[in-house]
Formats: structure tokens, sequence, C-alpha cells
């Protein structure tokens, strides 16, 4: 098939070189010049496994190229894939004005009947709203289709291939059976296309990133709980992970949840459910919890230190929201990094990948190191707030001889209570015991 794919951002670009390896013929669109010239010379400009692999060689095939002329990306293609950003507004709701600029655009750019995507995640009733846009200046026949991405940032690229379901939410025949053919490639083990009307598959994107923020809130509410009580998060984490109704997966206390999903589409479904009248009070807590929980590590380093930490130098391992990506986005690094700036410290950070979108962003406020051992020099106590394989295994001699004192704060659960304290250092992890 011919596909056209307009946006080159995660979504986007996993979406427009998984399709091309396929053998599809995918045209990305970006109105970003600098950023299309650069991929045309075989630069990805987002860090993702295994990404480059597949960008590379569609390319050389001639199955995936670039440009920013949406009439010329569309032209020959069937199916045309929005995967536009869709960020919060001040009052949390998504902000779709650029799928319906976009949409507008299509209206009178098509001049044969084509099936438009929405990849991106959208409230309940875009798809309507796509259709209107278009529908005021097209003079063929089209469909507009949801089609939800479920693509986990640092597995998308495997998310995409071998998905475990994909939702269509589709209202002709025509529009499901052309997107049927698109997809068999990818569920030829039998995991599901569910088909659906648009509105439930725009929901179904909603509900899921909701129910997986959710479950992570309560596992830190639970990680809260257990050093108010003495009780070890680890083990009541097991407990529970191992019904089988509950399941082993986002489980894991830390220091709350970032990203380019959850917190968007949490505050995006909460301002549905206000505009519909639904208080919709799980959501309203979650969101508060969340907040909370991005820096409920500072206290601790604070009452460390006494209260005073005007000189006090740390070392910071881990700048992304999540480990295997370079998306600081609502990242709970940032958060720290804020408040213990704002309380006199000074921070000098190491991450994999996510250093230079930080560079951008705070500048010289913080120093970066080339590795994480470097960050350590003269450094008063180590915080961890992305959990990087990098990090699990350190040589803990050279990390004590390069500390000042061997104090970890420890965000992601990083390292047994066993060894911390067999190596003799005062660690305080997330609904565990304080080393001492």
């Amino acid at each position: 098939m011919n596909i056209a794919v307009v946006g080159t951002g995660y979504v986007g670009l996993v979406t427009g070189t998984c399709l091309a390896e396929t053998g599809n013929t995918v045209v990305c669109v970006d109105i970003n010049a600098e950023k299309v010239q650069k991929m045309k010379d075989g630069v990805v400009p987002i860090y993702e496994p295994h990404l480059d692999v597949l960008f590379h060689r569609n390319i050389k095939a001639g199955r995936l190229s670039f440009t920013t002329q949406l009439a010329d990306a569309v032209e020959k293609a069937s199916i045309i894939f929005l995967a536009l950003p869709t960020p919060p507004g001040e009052d949390g709701s998504a902000d779709l004005s650029y799928i319906l600029k976009v949409a507008d655009d299509l209206g009178k750019i098509i001049t044969d009947y084509k099936v438009i995507v929405d990849k991106s995640t959208v409230p309940v009733g875009t798809a309507e709203k796509v259709q209107k846009a278009i529908a005021l200046h097209a003079k063929t026949d089209f469909d507009v289709v949801s089609n939800p991405e479920f693509l986990r940032e640092g597995f998308a690229v495997d998310d995409f291939l071998k998905p475990d379901r994909v939702v269509i939410g589709a209202s002709t025949e025509k529009a499901r059976k052309l997107m049927e053919e698109l997809y068999k490639p990818y569920v030829r083990q039998g995991n599901p296309i569910i088909f659906m009307d648009e509105k439930s598959a725009e929901l179904t994107k909603y509900a899921a990133n909701a129910f997986l923020a959710t479950k992570i809130t309560f596992m830190n509410e639970i990680a809260n709980l257990c050093e108010k009580l003495g009780a070890d998060v680890d083990m009541v984490r097991m407990g529970i992970g191992s019904d089988e109704r509950i399941g082993k997966r986002f489980l894991f206390p830390g220091i709350g949840y970032g990203g380019s999903c959850f917190p968007k589409d949490v505050q995006a479904l909460a301002k549905s459910a206000s505009e519909a009248q639904y208080d919709f009070s799980i959501l309203s807590s979650v969101m508060k919890v969340n907040e909370k929980q991005k820096t409920v590590i500072v206290p601790k380093i604070k009452t460390y230190f006494d209260n005073n930490l005007k000189g006090k130098h740390f070392a910071l391992w881990g700048l992304a929201f999540k480990p295997d990506t370079d998306d600081i986005r609502e990242a709970p690094a940032l958060y720290v990094i804020k408040e213990l700036l704002e309380a006199g410290a000074t921070i000098t950070a190491h991450d994999p990948e996510a250093m230079d979108n930080v560079k951008k962003l705070l500048g010289t406020k913080i120093q970066y190191a080339t590795d994480p051992y470097e960050a350590l020099q003269k450094a008063d106590a180590l915080i961890i707030a992305t959990e990087w394989s990098l990090f699990r295994n350190p040589d803990f001699d050279k990390v004590s001889s390069l500390l000042k004192n061997k104090v970890i704060f420890d965000g992601r659960n990083l390292y047994s209570l066993d060894q911390m304290k067999k190596l003799n250092y005062y660690y305080c992890s997330i609904g565990r015991e304080v080393v001492k």
C-alpha cells in the first residue's frame, strides 16, 4: 500500500518506519524543514531502541521517504495517518488544533477516496470533528478511522511489529477491510484486531493509560504506607503480583510516572469526564498523588542533611522519565532538580540518552557528566531518578571512592537492602527500611 504519515514524533516516526518494514511505501510529512532534511540524510531524530536499523533499511530500499509537502505525501496514499501532537491546555483538555488544521488542509487536497486515521491520542468525539473539517472542502468520498497507538517508549518498535491487539474504530465496511489488510502482517500469531465504533476506540486508549497510571499510583501509595508501618513494599508487591487478577506489571514503586502519555491522557480523560458532568474522583486522586510522589524523595534528603542543602552537591543518575528513551516530558527528575536548586544545592547529572534534551531546557543550571562515575566526584550523595540498566550493577568500590559520603537516595529501588547493609551505605529508597 501507499501510506502517508503526518507528523514525525515518537508515534509518527515509529508508525511510518514499521509500516514500511512490511513492504508498504510510506511518505512521512513534517513542517520542520530542518528535521526533514536530517531524516533524509539518515539521521534518526529520536532515541528508540532498534528504530535506527529499520529506519536506515527502509530508506535504502526506497520504501520510506520524507517531505514537508502534505500534498505530495497524500497524492498516492490510500491511507493517511495523523500522528500529531495533542498537548494539554491549561484546563487539561487536549489541544486538537494541529489535527484539525491538517484535516482542513486534507479536505482541499484529496481528489479520490482516502482513509484518514487518527493515530494520535484524542478525546472522544475527535473523529467526528475531523470528519466535519475535511468535509467542509472535500469533493470526494473519504472515511475517518480511530486507530489509537499503544506504543511504550523504549519498546515501541516491538509493540508495533508484535501488538497485543490492534484497536480500530470505523463506521464503514470499506474502511474496515482496508485497515484489516494493512494490519494483517502484524497479527499473524493470532492477536486480535478489534473493530468497534470510533468513540469507543478513542476512549479505549484513555481508559488503558488511566488504568495503568492508577495501578502505578496505587502501588506508590502502598509504598508510602509501608514506610509508616515498617513493612517492605517489595514483599507486598510480590505477594499481590502473583495474583493473576492483579498481575506483576506496573507494581514497582518509585517517584511517580511521567512521559508524554500518562500525565496528558489522565488529565484529558478527567477533563472529558468533567465536560460530561461526571465526577471521576479516582482520576483526581491519581493526579494529586502522582504530583506529590515526584518529589517524595526530597524531604528525605533534606532530613538527612538537617534541612540545610545550601552548598551541598548531589550526583543525579537518570533524567529521562523512564529508561530506554531520551524523553524528559514530565520526568520526575526535573521536579527533584527544581526543588534541590531552590534549596541551594548544586547537581551533576548523567543520563545515557536524555542529557541533550535537559541541556536545552535547563542550560547551565546543572552540570552534566559523560559517565555515571564522573557525576559522583565530590558529591555529598547520589540520587537515582531513572532505572537505566547501566545503574543496576555499578562498581561500588569506585562509587565509594568518589562520593564524599556513602549515601544513596534511590527513587527506583535498584539495590537490595542486604547489599547496602554489607557495603555500609546510608541507603534510602521507596517503601522500604532505611539502611543506616
